[in-house]
């Protein structure tokens, strides 16, 4: 059979085995795998992975039984289908080749592909039990979506129906302003563009090439559904880390309602469909209107009750207040009445004062008529107890007919006065005997006007004068038989 390969002589006569040289065997075994292995699938796990500067990427695939070398050129990394690491169960498609210089043959890999779902399962698992520790997925760092937000970014593709009934969604329900970042969402390079459209969302606002920009006040990361390996992009750590690090609120709207992904997990809000994410990010406007209408109506009639309230208080106080004018009229009336009687009682007052005064002196005794040892004293006393008494008759009368007294002066003017006389009449009282004399008593004087104080001192048929509280009477002494001591005899 001639396959085309050169048959070289033989140096040996007589000897059929061919000669080849390295070269020659070389390229023979080139042509022969990859005519053999022109298209190949080839399923093994990624080991001695390596990313060189050039852009190519060299690994390793091995099972249990065996190992071959892979290469990805740098044009086919795009197209891959997946990011190849470690540890990761694939499905390679490419050519076997010969690499001449090594005497070594390799797998050149055009396409990824994962392991059936069973390996995908796995490798997600092993990320969330990682990032859950790492507390990536607890409900406290969850934060609140805004009620109303004023700008809505949306982190999705430009092709398909995702974009189309997130816009519609949100023009029907409350009209907003959105921020479009176009992205791959399935493929090699999706997650990249991901993570990147979620940090770039929010360093908006800060200076920098984004600051004319709005912020988003929520994002939605949204896409349809597909196969757990479309959708591996959104269960990619980058992606999670960029969401988990997002200030801004984050809605995940992946696949769906019954497609689950990690960045469900580690987004603030899941929604099940990117149109349900739409309509939870703003609320129906005329269901907003409605409700603001009725809590006014609502807060309209509180604000009636309360002041009808107010107003029934208001009005029971007021009619339990008395009326102030007829008081003022009732108190100015009297104070003017008061006033009157007052102008009349002062001048009456001091004339009955005046009265009692010139009274009391014309019924006063002469001081020589009392007690002799004492004669000089009470003249004394009386004398100017009078001109006291005299001075402030003459200047109250005085001071009466220069001005015209109000009612608090002459109050307290009477007062005063009144004290002052109540203080002389006593003074007149204690040292006056007339005051002895009214409660029944009798003041004994010899002939020569002194006071008789002993029995023993009168002798019989000795006249003495008896001073009574009206008048004075002449009597004689007279001795009793049944006794020592005398007798009168008026």
């Amino acid at each position: 059979m001639d396959d085309g390969s050169p048959t070289p002589p033989s140096p040996f006569p007589g000897v059929n085995v061919p000669e080849y040289s390295v070269s020659e065997i070389s390229g023979a075994i080139k042509r022969t795998l990859e005519g053999t292995f022109g298209r190949v699938r080839v399923r093994g796990e990624i080991t001695e992975f390596k990313r060189y500067s050039s852009g190519h990427l060299y690994f390793s695939l091995k099972d249990e039984g065996g190992k071959i070398s892979g290469v990805v050129w740098r044009g086919s990394v795009s197209r891959l289908g997946l990011v190849p690491e470690n540890g990761l169960e694939i499905i390679a498609t490419g050519r076997v080749s010969s690499y001449g210089e090594r005497s070594s043959y390799q797998l050149i890999v055009e396409k990824m592909e994962y392991a059936g779902e069973g390996a995908l399962l796995a490798r997600i698992e092993r990320l969330r039990l990682k990032l859950a520790q790492e507390g990536l997925f607890d409900a406290e760092r969850k934060r609140r979506i805004p009620r109303l937000p004023r700008v809505i970014g949306i982190v999705t593709s430009m092709q398909g129906a995702v974009l189309h009934d997130i816009r519609t969604t949100i023009a029907r329900r409350f009209p907003r302003h959105l921020l479009i970042w176009p992205v791959a969402v399935q493929g090699e390079g999706a997650a990249a563009q991901i993570a990147a459209a979620v940090e770039g969302f929010s360093l908006l606002g800060r200076p920098g090439p984004g600051e004319n920009l709005p912020r988003p006040d929520v994002l939605i990361v949204a896409r349809g559904g597909g196969s757990l390996e479309d959708l591996m992009a959104f269960n990619d750590e980058a992606v999670l880390r960029a969401v988990a690090a997002c200030p801004i609120p984050v809605i995940s709207a992946v696949g769906h309602e019954t497609d689950t992904t990690l960045i469900d997990f580690v987004s603030d809000m899941r929604a099940p469909t990117p149109t349900a994410a739409a309509e939870l990010a703003v609320p129906v406007r005329d269901e907003l209107l409605a409700d603001l209408t009725h809590r006014v109506a609502r807060m309209g009639s509180a604000l009636n009750r309360i002041a009808q309230t107010a107003r029934l208080r208001l009005d029971r106080a007021a009619s339990g207040l008395p009326d102030l004018p007829s008081l003022l009229s009732t108190a100015r009336m009297r104070l003017d009445d008061r006033s009157h009687r007052l102008d009349l009682a002062l001048p009456a007052l001091l004339e009955r004062r005046k009265a009692a005064l010139v009274a009391a002196e014309r019924h006063m005794p002469a001081p020589s008529a009392l007690f002799s040892d004492r004669r000089s004293r009470l003249s004394l006393d009386n004398a100017a107890l009078g001109a006291a008494m005299t001075a402030a008759r003459r200047a109250a009368e005085a001071r009466l007919g220069r001005q015209r007294l109000t009612a608090a002066p002459l109050q307290a003017l009477c007062r005063e006065r009144q004290a002052h006389l109540l203080g002389v009449g006593n003074v007149l009282e204690s040292v006056s005997p007339r005051a002895v004399l009214d409660r029944g008593y009798v003041l004994v004087r010899d002939m020569a006007g002194d006071a008789v104080t002993r029995a023993a001192g009168l002798n019989p048929g000795q006249r003495v004068t008896l001073v009574f509280a009206d008048d004075e009477r002449l009597a004689r002494i007279e001795a009793r038989k049944d006794t020592a001591q005398g007798a009168l005899d008026l």
